[in-house]
This record gives C-alpha cells, structure tokens and sequence, in this order.
C-alpha cells in the first residue's frame, strides 16, 4: 500500500517552527514526509532537514517524496529517542527546529496486516518499528490480570478495564488471543450496551493502551523532551503535534518546566536554586484545527500543537 498519510496542522507546524533558509530541522517522525517536504521548500542549499522515523514503509516513502532535496536531507531509520545519536552521527550539535507528530499514522491505520485497526481482521501486532520482537498479542496473552488492568485504565483510560480484563483472562484460557477482530470481539462482550451507545468504537480506548505500553510511546516522549529542547539553538523551536490526554500533558509539563525550572519554595524571597530558565512557550493554548481542515481530516480533531522557543541565557 502507497505511505497515504494526510499532515495535521501543516501550516501551523511551518509557521511555528519559524524556519530560516540556513538553518538545520529534525522531524522526528518522518512518515509520508507531509511536513518535511513543505520545511525542504524553505531551505537553501546550507540548509538541512534530518528525518527520522522507525517504520521500514515511511523511509521508503519519504526518500521517494524527498528525492528532488536529496541534498539538503538525512534520512535515518530510527526512534525519535534516538535523535541524540542520529546528530552525533551528522557531527551536529545544535539545530534550529524540531518537529514530533505523535501517535499512530493513517498509513500504519489503513494497512490491515499491521494490526494496529479495530476495523480490520489482523494479527494483533501493532509494532510501528517491525525490528521489535514482541507484539501486541504478547501483551494481551501473557501480561498477568493486574498488568494488563494497569495498562488498559493508565493509557487507555478505560472506564471498563476490569471486565474487559477479566474477559480477556477467561478467553486467553481456551486459546491465545491472536487477531484484533478476536480482541474486539471480547471488549465488546465486556462494555455494557449503554456504555457503548454513547461513545465512539468500543475498542479505541484499549487499542491505545495496548499501542501505548507496546511501542513505549510515553516514556519516550517523557525521556526525550529536555534533551531536545537542549540540543536547539538560541531562537530555535521544539513543535509538537499531540493527539491524547497522556501526550498532551506530558509536553504541556516538560514545556513549564523549561520555561520555569525554579524548585524553590514559593515563600524564598529570592531563588536559590540557580536553575535557569531555558526558554519560553510560544502557545500559551495549543494551537488545534481548522474549521476548514476539521472538514477535510477527521483525523485532526484531536490534534493540539504547542510550540516552545529555546532562549539562551545570557
């Protein structure tokens, strides 16, 4: 299947991410390279774009979409996590931009094999780096009962986690859980009609939790924000695209603590600590959608931009 993947809040990222025609940008989540192509037509020839991006499908496709700047870019296969090392490996230290468009893509969505769709009948995967030996079937077959609660009402924040646990213990007994129409089929089961008549699909939330704690997204994103904002030159910017709860806060917490890092009790007449501000926060609101692109992209009705710009001290 061709990398179909429509960017969210492109305009927004563009503009927020204040580029300038020399200057060096990291998207850490490559995909299509929706993004990455409208930051290439910015660039000059000193500039440079570094892509980053675990899934084997969004490299190919975006060194195909990116081949007419194939001078000015650097694609690496690779955790966003990893960005440190990607740098080192270019010989940068510092960059002017960069950019995370989190969660799981409409391509990896669509592609029914890679099980990451309630929609669709596929093996329960869910891996967005295909390298990764376990699965997603790992997860629901051999996490024990108070594991997989953990997950289900920590990530998914599912209201029903207890039975649809519980339901998942009992079937696992017969035999392995192993398709995601199988899975969908027990949560189901579990959610009580009413319950289900008022939300969306009734596997969403699980499907998250399960994609959340297999794929490690949140202590990534949480291990990884300071030492972007780190590596940024003075003046450049960190542009976060989020699309849940859990994401949202993380970012909006680490963007606070950057901009405010002082641990002193609030009665000190003067810090003491002498931890310094690193910069300030461009978006005081995350920046959302769009009537027009709410229209034209279901899938950015939950998406939130927010924006940190670093500030050298002096």
């Amino acid at each position: 299947m061709a990398f179909q993947h429509k960017s969210v809040l492109l305009e927004e990222c563009i503009e927020g991410l204040n580029i300038k025609p020399n200057g060096i940008y990291i998207d850490g989540t490559l995909g299509g390279a929706g993004h990455s192509y409208e930051i290439c037509k910015k660039l000059n020839k000193d500039g440079l774009l570094i892509g980053i991006d675990q899934d084997e499908n969004a490299i190919d496709a975006s060194t195909k979409k990116l081949a007419e700047y194939k001078g000015i870019v650097k694609i690496h296969r690779a955790n966003f996590s990893e960005f440190e090392s990607v740098l080192n490996e270019e010989d940068i230290h510092k960059v002017d931009g960069i950019l995370l468009d989190l969660g799981v893509s409409s391509h990896q969505l669509d592609t029914a094999e890679r099980g990451f769709s309630y929609m669709k009948d596929a093996p329960l995967d869910m891996r967005m780096d295909t390298r990764q030996v376990s699965t997603a079937a790992d997860i629901i077959n051999n996490y024990d009962e108070e594991e997989l609660y953990k997950v289900i009402r920590t990530y998914g924040e599912e209201k029903w986690a207890s039975r649809i646990v519980k339901n998942i213990a009992a079937a696992r007994q017969e035999k392995p859980i192993e398709t995601t129409l199988e899975l969908v089929d027990i949560i189901r089961k579990s959610i009580p009609n009413k319950a289900m008549q008022k939300g969306g699909h009734p596997a969403k939330k699980t499907f998250q939790a399960i994609r959340i704690e297999l794929n490690e997204e949140l202590n990534v994103l949480k291990d990884t924000l300071n030492d972007m904002i780190d590596r940024l030159n003075d003046g450049g910017r960190l542009c976060i695209i989020t699309f849940h709860s859990l994401e949202d806060r993380i970012v909006k917490r680490a963007f606070k603590d950057n901009f405010d890092p002082c641990t002193c009790p609030p009665d000190f007449p003067i810090c003491v600590c002498n931890k310094k501000s690193q910069g300030k926060i461009i978006t005081r609101k995350p920046i959302t959608a769009t009537e027009e692109e709410l229209n034209s992209n279901s899938r950015s009705k939950s998406a939130k931009l927010r924006i940190f710009e670093k500030v050298e001290v002096k």
